[in-house]
């Protein structure tokens, strides 16, 4: 257990150092309060959660860690996950330019919305550590694995999905910049393209997962998709 919440801290430190060297360095400056708002929240929120899971599902902190590129084990989510990931070093990069270089003029009351699709984005992640213990940061089925299908996956089958949109959409928004949605509305098909082949892996190896897409039909937005 040690071991893990070493892995944990260390793994959380090393992220927050690396998005704001990429922010305050695209920026050229550390003098950008809206990306100060920004860290404070994501990591101010990523923490709790992170204490949460130890106290509470050490095993899915475990499962959480194991995330990134490298870490699936099928070429087609290595590559999606290497589109995503390089879009969310985008969604830091396009707004620390756009700062530097004046490119957009948001109001407060933007960068407010942004912070707030933040909160938002990451409690429907942590609705989803609470209701669902198989929910691994790679694309997987384990032999004890069931369908969860209460809580926020009553209303759409893939609410983690769904919470990341929000924080993605807000990112950019937080950071005072227009142009970092060009980077979001770019990342999302390749989230979309991941959804979808999840959904061909469950669909034929977790048991009922079928019966639980005929009774949950949207799949991030309730009505929409």
């Amino acid at each position: 257990m040690e071991r893990l919440k070493r892995r944990a801290w260390i793994g959380l430190f090393v992220t927050a150092v690396v998005m704001a060297l990429v922010v305050f360095i695209s920026a050229g400056t550390v003098r950008y309060w809206g990306a100060w708002v920004y860290l404070a929240i994501f990591f101010g929120l990523s923490t709790a959660m992170t204490l949460y899971l130890m106290r509470r599902d050490p095993a899915l902190l475990e499962r959480r860690l194991k995330g990134g590129p490298a870490a699936e084990k099928r070429t087609v989510q290595r590559i999606v996950m290497t589109l995503a990931s390089l879009g969310f070093i985008g969604l830091l990069v396009v707004p620390g330019l756009d700062h530097r270089f004046g490119w957009s003029h948001a109001p407060l009351s933007v960068v407010l919305a942004g912070d707030v699709l933040t909160v938002v984005g990451l409690f429907m992640t942590f609705r989803v550590y609470q209701t669902n213990t198989y929910a691994s940061a790679t694309i997987q089925v384990t032999s004890d694995q069931k369908v969860i299908s209460t809580g926020p996956y009553a209303v759409v089958r893939h609410p983690m999905y769904s919470g990341g949109l929000l924080y993605l959409l807000g990112m950019p928004l937080a950071l005072g910049s227009y142009w970092g949605l060009l980077v979001f509305a770019g990342t999302v098909p390749a989230l979309i393209w991941r959804l979808l082949d999840e959904e061909k892996l469950l669909a034929r190896k977790l048991p009922g997962y079928v019966e639980y897409q005929a009774k949950v039909r949207w799949r991030l937005i309730p009505k929409v998709f």
